[in-house]
């Protein structure tokens, strides 16, 4: 069995991550299954750039880092990531976020069948008070960038992979480009997403035959800072995907784009709301802060959408440049073709 070489890229874009960053790149370089190399990708920050290089510039360093070739945002720094990454796979773990031991061991064993082009893992939180505030229902972990409570479990087969724990077989960049540069995040001023939805259903589209996976023993921690833990934010975070959600039915189709958000609106959430007030009846006052907090994202998301919709109908949808830069050639690949027998999950 050949060994699975994978890059791992990790975008960064603020010097207030510092501490995160150096603990993200430590748990890369702990892995049971050693990475190839971590790119350290750098959004347009030239002062962190080169902080960076100096951290990581001593003799036999599997660390490189990198500037951002494309327009701010994280799609891409992802991109500038794929277009470096000598790996047959490339993996991509969140600046604060730290992946456990065998993290990549659990991607690589997925390779070994040809005909995987992509596998994500499991995001767990790691809250900055300590534990969960009482009001935030873990359906809505997605806020915080986490694997969310209706998300299939084990290894399963699904729609899209989410961006801060995700791997790709290189050759799927080829069939389908990269990123798309105008629809996800750009540091923490547009808290926009799905990027990676989008891609996973172009991958697709482009390769009927490409398989998705989650394997949820693929674990890694991501840090919830203070600010986020706030109402405040889980409004603004659903709405802006609501936004994003627009964007990618715009792009791709309602009936992709909006696929899995179905059942999770009409199952999920309506189970999480009544598991909340049924917490309330038994005297766990935080249940009603939970369904409270269900029903608002709800309506946050759904308006987002709304406006999406509406302003892609008078403006046209958002221009989205997917291609990769030119900065280097791709490293070794190998083709993937139809699907193994495993369960289909939805993401």
């Amino acid at each position: 069995m050949s060994r699975t070489d994978i890059s791992v890229v990790i975008c960064v874009y603020t010097e207030e991550r510092w501490e995160d960053i150096l603990a993200a790149v430590s748990s890369v370089r702990r892995q049971s299954h050693p990475a190839l190399e971590t790119l350290l990708v750098v959004d347009h920050n030239a002062m962190l750039l080169d902080r960076l290089d100096k951290q990581y510039q001593q003799a036999g360093s599997a660390v490189r880092v990198m500037a951002n070739a494309g327009p701010p945002g994280l799609s891409a720094g992802r991109n500038t990531g794929i277009a470096a990454a000598r790996g047959s796979v490339v993996a991509f773990l969140d600046d604060d976020a730290v992946a456990e031991r065998d993290w990549l061991r659990h991607f690589a064993a997925r390779y070994t069948d040809p005909r995987v082009m992509a596998v994500g893992g499991r995001t767990v939180p790691a809250w900055a008070s300590g534990r969960r505030p009482s009001w935030f229902p873990a359906e809505f972990d997605w806020v915080v960038g986490c694997t969310y409570k209706g998300c299939p479990q084990g290894t399963v087969r699904v729609r899209n992979v989410f961006g801060g724990n995700a791997s790709f077989r290189r050759t799927a960049f080829d069939v389908a480009g990269g990123f798309a540069t105008g629809i996800g995040r750009d540091g923490d001023r547009h808290p926009l997403g799905c990027e990676e939805t989008e891609l996973c259903i172009r991958l697709t589209r482009a390769d009927p035959d490409a398989v998705l996976l989650i394997d949820d023993r693929a674990v890694i921690h991501h840090k919830v800072p203070a600010p986020r833990e706030r109402f405040a934010y889980f409004r603004a975070r659903a709405y802006a995907e609501g936004l994003s959600k627009a964007r990618v039915a715009r792009s791709v189709g309602t009936d992709k784009g909006l696929e899995s958000e179905r059942r999770y609106t009409t199952r999920v959430l309506p189970a999480g709301a009544a598991a909340g007030l049924r917490d309330a009846l038994f005297g766990h006052l935080g249940g009603v802060g939970r369904a409270c907090a269900i029903v608002a994202g709800l309506v946050a998301a759904a308006s987002g959408y709304l406006v999406g919709t509406v302003a892609a109908l008078r403006h046209g949808p958002v221009s989205m440049e997917a291609e990769l830069p030119a900065l280097a050639e791709g490293g070794p690949g190998d083709s993937a073709r139809p699907h193994p027998d495993v369960p289909r999950g939805d993401s």
